[in-house]
C-alpha cells in the first residue's frame, strides 16, 4: 500500500529541518506549531472492503507516533460499518518535532547562539535568520567569529596583515577559514564606510576590510646577459612583488609573457628582452607596470579558446599586446600533438585581430575538429627557436610558416 506512512510524516519534519525552518523559527519568532503534516494518501472506500487488513494495520501504525496527534473521522462504510478513519496529522509542539529528529541538542545550541546574539550583537541576527544551519556547524567557534567582529568594530579598517590581529584564541588561519561567514557578519556591523563594497568574494576579503593584501608577485627572466637584472647575476629567475616591479628600470625593448614554467625556463636568450611567468586569467598586478607601455609585448599561450580568452584580457590592460605562436600555421604544423579541450570557451572576444578572431571562431566552433587544442609545451623547440629568431631579424611579424619539426 502507498498510504501516507509514519515514516513519510518523519520525512516532512526532517525537510523542515534540513531547510532550516525549524531553526529559523528561533530568530523570527514566528509561530508554527501547532504544525499541521500533509496526510496525501490514505486509505479509499473500496481499500476499506478489499484490504481491511492492511487499512486497521496502517491506522494502528499512524496511531502509535509519539510525536504526532491525529484527529478522526468517522466513516459509515456500506460493508465494515462505522469506522474511525485520520482525517488530519498533527505535530502540536516543537519539542514533539525536536525528539522525533533527535535534534534537541542542535536546537538548544542554535537557541543560546540567538540569544547571545540578541544582546550582544543584534545586528547579526538577520544572518542567523538566513543561515541557521551554517551558523550551527559554527557553534564552538561563535565566540571568536563574534570577537573577531567587535575588534573590527573597533579598529575599522585597520591597515594590518591579518597575522597582526591580536585576539585570545583568534589568529590568521582562524579568520581566513571562516572569511565566507565573516563577510556576512561584517557586512551587517560595520559602517559603509569600513566597507570596500566593489572588492567581492573570499579572495578579496583583505581589500574589503581595510587589511593589508598579500603581495603579488611577478616572476620574470632578462634574456639579454648584458643587462643585470641583479647585480652580478646573468640572467637570473627572478621573483618579484608587484610593487617593485612597478619600479624596474632595464633597458628592455620586448617582453614575452608565457603561461608554461618550462618554456619559461627554456626561453632563449635575446637582445634587450625578457620573459615573464603568466598566471592565466588575472593581469592586475602586472598591469601596474606601466614602463610595460614602452615594451612591445608577445604574450604566448595554448593554441585553445581560453588560450584567446586570457589573450583577450591582457589586451585590456595592454592594448598593443601582439600573440606569440597562436596562429593557424603553428595549429597545423603540430597536428600530431594536438589534445582535447574538455571546456571550451564560448563568449564574444572583441580584442582579438581578424586573424585571431578567425582561429578562434574555428576552435570554438569546432570546425577543424571537436574540441582541438594545442598546449604550448607542445610545440618543439626548434619550432620556438627559429620563429624567435624571424621575429628578431624582421623585427615584426612572428607568424611562422615553415614546417622545422
Amino acid at each position: 500500500m502507498t498510504w501516507t506512512s509514519g515514516k513519510d510524516l518523519r520525512a516532512q519534519l526532517q525537510r523542515l529541518w534540513e531547510r532550516g525552518e525549524l531553526l529559523r523559527d528561533v530568530v523570527s519568532g514566528n509561530p508554527r506549531f501547532p504544525l499541521r503534516l500533509s496526510l496525501k494518501k490514505s486509505p479509499a472506500s473500496a481499500d476499506i472492503t478489499q484490504h481491511f487488513d492492511a487499512v486497521r494495520v496502517w491506522v494502528a501504525e499512524l496511531a502509535s507516533e509519539r510525536a504526532v496527534r491525529i484527529e478522526w473521522q468517522d466513516i459509515h462504510h456500506r460493508v465494515q460499518g462505522l469506522q474511525k478513519m485520520p482525517a488530519s496529522v498533527w505535530v502540536d509542539r516543537v519539542q514533539d518535532a525536536l525528539n522525533c529528529l533527535g535534534k534537541c541538542r542542535e536546537w538548544e545550541r542554535f537557541a543560546a547562539q540567538v540569544a547571545t546574539t540578541r544582546q550582544t550583537h543584534p545586528r547579526l541576527l538577520p544572518w542567523l535568520e538566513k543561515r541557521p544551519l551554517q551558523a550551527l556547524e559554527l557553534y564552538a567557534e561563535w565566540p571568536r567569529l563574534l570577537a573577531v567582529v567587535d575588534w573590527l568594530l573597533e579598529h575599522p579598517r585597520p591597515g594590518i596583515y591579518l597575522r597582526q590581529v591580536d585576539l585570545p584564541g583568534v589568529h590568521s588561519k582562524f579568520i581566513e577559514t571562516h572569511r565566507g561567514a565573516l563577510t556576512g557578519l561584517l557586512d551587517l556591523a560595520l559602517p559603509a564606510e569600513a566597507i570596500e563594497a566593489t572588492r567581492t568574494g573570499i579572495s578579496q576579503f583583505a581589500a574589503r576590510y581595510g587589511f593589508q593584501e598579500k603581495p603579488l608577485h611577478i616572476r620574470f627572466r632578462v634574456l639579454d646577459p648584458a643587462i643585470f637584472a641583479l647585480p652580478g647575476s646573468v640572467c637570473p629567475d627572478v621573483s618579484l612583488d608587484a610593487e617593485n616591479f612597478s619600479r624596474l628600470q632595464l633597458a628592455v625593448k620586448r617582453v614575452f609573457i608565457t603561461e608554461n614554467e618550462t618554456n619559461f625556463l627554456a626561453f632563449p636568450a635575446m637582445p634587450e628582452a625578457m620573459v615573464i611567468f603568466g598566471k592565466g586569467y588575472g593581469w592586475a598586478a602586472l598591469a601596474r607596470g606601466h614602463w610595460l607601455r614602452q615594451c612591445k609585448i608577445h604574450y604566448w599561450g595554448d593554441l585553445d579558446t581560453h588560450g584567446f580568452g586570457i589573450l583577450n584580457q591582457l589586451r585590456a590592460h595592454f592594448e598593443h599586446v601582439e600573440s606569440f605562436l597562436m596562429d593557424r600555421s603553428t595549429l597545423d604544423a603540430h597536428a600530431a600533438v594536438w589534445g582535447n579541450e574538455d571546456n571550451p570557451l564560448r563568449a564574444d572576444l572583441p580584442r582579438l585581430t581578424p586573424e585571431e578572431s578567425a582561429l578562434y571562431d574555428d576552435l570554438r566552433d569546432n570546425r577543424i575538429r571537436m574540441g582541438v587544442r594545442l598546449e604550448q609545451e607542445h610545440i618543439g623547440f626548434q619550432w620556438v627557436s627559429d620563429c624567435l629568431q624571424r621575429l628578431q631579424d624582421e623585427g615584426g611579424s612572428h607568424e611562422c610558416r615553415r614546417h622545422v619539426l
